[in-house]
């Protein structure tokens, strides 16, 4: 069994390469198991769940996620998400390998995003604001290149110095990017808004976007998390990674108990928008608002996809 570690896992990981299999993967997932996931309060002055994530493929890949997040981690200059991943042969069992579970997490969860976008961005993305500067919000702009051509991406961080470190990385990695020192008017001229953050209250209002603009909350995965108000998720046309994100993320359970939004109001899933079972965006002027929390099917084709890209490096077969 080999050790593959964050470095390594980054270096194999083509984000183009990761959004079209997770589209493949979405459309049509085959024999592909996702039991549910674990979700366990590891502290609460710390505010610290651990996260357990299964998912096989008969004559395939077997594979399980353990992860932490720990959303003060920041302050300590820390990564939010500490993880491993455990990939075996799903026909025999056998171990072959682990690998890095944040670095992991961090490409499926942008990648997945930039699938959905495919189908609800608007065609032309003059402007991309990204809301938080922590690990996920770093890799947004490489993967939503697999899907459009970014004039410019901004970023708005609670701690302007993290937001310009990053503009500084994404531009020695090529990405036209500026910090964004308003958020709030960083909305109202974007095209697409992706949040990734911890946030538990609302950090993109609805008063603030444009007809036309797609709205993509990552980060809050609790009932406690929520990064837009209620009258956003509830005005616009609303799609989810997975159902389970009605019962889990905040931007969901909160209007959900207040009785202003319905599970019915959700026109779709990500495996129906890869499925083509529903169009996606039908208009120019329309909102359209993607909210995930993440599924164990995106772990585990990212980790074969590593995996297998590992062993193409080395000369060797499956």
């Amino acid at each position: 069994m080999e050790l593959l570690d964050a470095a390594r896992v980054r270096a194999l990981l083509d984000p183009r390469a990761l959004v079209e299999a997770l589209r493949g993967a979405f459309a049509d997932p085959g024999e592909l198991v996702v039991p549910p996931r674990g979700h366990h309060r590891i502290d609460d002055a710390l505010e610290a769940t651990l996260l357990v994530m299964p998912a096989w493929q008969r004559e395939h890949w077997l594979g399980v996620k353990v992860v932490g997040h720990y959303p003060h981690n920041g302050s300590r200059g820390l990564p939010v998400i500490h993880g491993s991943y455990l990939l075996a042969d799903a026909t025999t069992g056998a171990p072959v390998a682990v690998l890095d579970g944040g670095e992991l997490t961090r490409w499926r969860t942008a990648a997945a995003s930039a699938l959905a976008a495919d189908l609800l961005a608007p065609q032309e993305v003059r402007e991309h604001l990204v809301v938080g500067a922590g690990n996920v919000a770093a890799v947004v702009p490489h993967c939503y290149a697999a899907v459009r051509d970014v004039g410019r991406t901004r970023v708005w961080a609670r701690d302007p110095d993290r937001a310009a470190d990053l503009v500084r990385r994404w531009q020695d990695e090529g990405v036209e990017a500026d910090v964004a020192p308003d958020l709030r008017a960083a909305v109202r001229t974007a095209d697409v808004v992706t949040t990734a953050t911890s946030s538990t209250r609302p950090l993109v209002l609805a008063e603030d976007v444009r007809p036309g603009t797609h709205v993509d909350l990552v980060g809050g995965f609790t009932p406690v998390m929520a990064e837009a108000d209620e009258a956003l998720v509830t005005g616009a046309s609303l799609f989810v990674d997975v159902l389970e994100a009605l019962h889990e993320a905040g931007d969901l359970t909160q209007p959900l108990a207040h009785g202003r939004l319905t599970p019915a109001d959700v026109r779709g899933t990500l495996a129906d928008l890869a499925a083509r079972r529903h169009t996606g965006r039908v208009s120019a002027q329309e909102v359209t608002v993607f909210k995930s929390v993440g599924t164990a099917l995106e772990d585990l084709v990212a980790a074969g996809l590593v995996w297998e890209a590992h062993r193409a490096a080395l000369g060797g077969g499956r």
